[in-house]
């Protein structure tokens, strides 16, 4: 019998890819999206249900109808930027949704449930390594609902039985190496994209936001982790939860941190071109350095990242930038 997956979010960048993964490891991923900002295009790997995470009727509807075993839930609003001028959206968008989608799961008895959050729940917490024990400090809205999320996830685990691994993801970059999804959003805020969109001419150039940041050339440091990986480690948060092992925490990241410039110069590399930039100011919200320091999710999971060097997120990204671009 067909084991269902609702993936809220799955028209989206992370969400599609975790489709993928899910169809290629024996579910059928059902997603759940009200393409605010997914695509179409995006969802190749299972049934789409299309709605609102707010509306709870639609949610009841669509639990009875599949009667999934589980849900990864990504679906969210992800600007920090954004965050830092309209909290309220945040606290609407991510917060009562979840609140609504909890519910819904544990009244219709579906009590496994991944959860994709982030390290901005630590803030700025410049020269601590960050792990799953490191005190959560959001300096954004963005960071503050994903902190409230995994709060009321903890809350219905004591109270309903709900059973969640929870991931912080650092940076996630690169796409589907066989370039059947990728990522694509509309404003485009992150660093890779707007970078391959800058050599290619699609953009007049890329801007750097801050170069006086306390590091080794002046701009943020983050860990990037391939979205392939990131997924296969949903995937194994599945299974841990299948094989009952309860709730967990894990951070997503390679322990490696990389500056800006550090990444312009190796889409260098990868692509032959040069990147036309800007110097702009720093963006309120932005920490200078987050970099996992956590094996956790290796030595109790067994993830092993495949793709976790830079130059190989950068390529994928760009074979994808290249031929797959989805239908606005």
């Amino acid at each position: 019998m067909a084991k269902h997956v609702l993936v809220t979010g799955g028209a989206g960048y992370i969400g599609s890819h975790a489709c993928k993964a899910l169809r290629n490891a024996g579910y059928v991923p059902v997603t759940y999206d009200s393409f605010v900002t997914g695509w179409r295009d995006a969802v190749k790997f299972g049934p789409l249900e299309e709605g609102d995470l707010a509306d709870r009727a639609r949610l009841d509807e669509v639990f009875a109808k599949w009667q999934p075993v589980a849900v990864m839930h990504f679906a969210a609003l992800s600007l920090v930027g954004e965050s830092m001028k309209d909290p309220g959206k945040y606290w609407r968008g991510n917060v009562l949704s979840s609140l609504t989608l909890i519910e819904a799961a544990v009244a219709a008895g579906c009590l496994d449930f991944v959860f994709s959050s982030t390290c901005a729940t630590y803030g700025d917490q410049d020269g601590v390594v960050l792990d799953e024990s490191t005190r959560q400090a959001p300096i954004n809205a963005y960071g503050g609902s994903k902190r409230a999320i995994e709060d009321m996830l903890r809350d219905f685990g004591n109270s309903h039985g709900l059973n969640s691994v929870i991931f912080r993801y650092f940076n996630v970059a690169g796409c589907d190496p066989e370039a059947e999804v990728g990522e694509f959003h509309q404003p485009e805020t992150h660093l890779i994209p707007l970078m391959l969109d800058a050599i290619a001419g699609k953009r007049p150039a890329l801007t750097v936001f801050g170069s006086d940041y306390p590091t080794a050339d002046g701009t943020c440091i983050r860990d990037y982790v391939h979205v392939s990986d990131l997924v296969d480690a949903h995937v194994l948060g599945l299974k841990w939860l299948e094989a009952g092992k309860g709730s967990e925490v894990f951070c997503l990241g390679t322990g490696s941190g990389f500056s800006v410039r550090d990444v312009i110069a190796q889409s260098r590399s990868v692509t032959n071109r040069e990147v036309p930039i800007i110097e702009g100011a720093r963006r309120p919200g932005d920490a200078a350095v987050l970099v996992s320091g956590s094996t956790k999710a290796m030595s109790e999971l067994g993830w092993a990242p495949k793709r976790a060097d830079l130059k190989t997120m950068i390529a994928d990204a760009w074979r994808w930038h290249q031929t797959g671009h989805y239908e606005t």
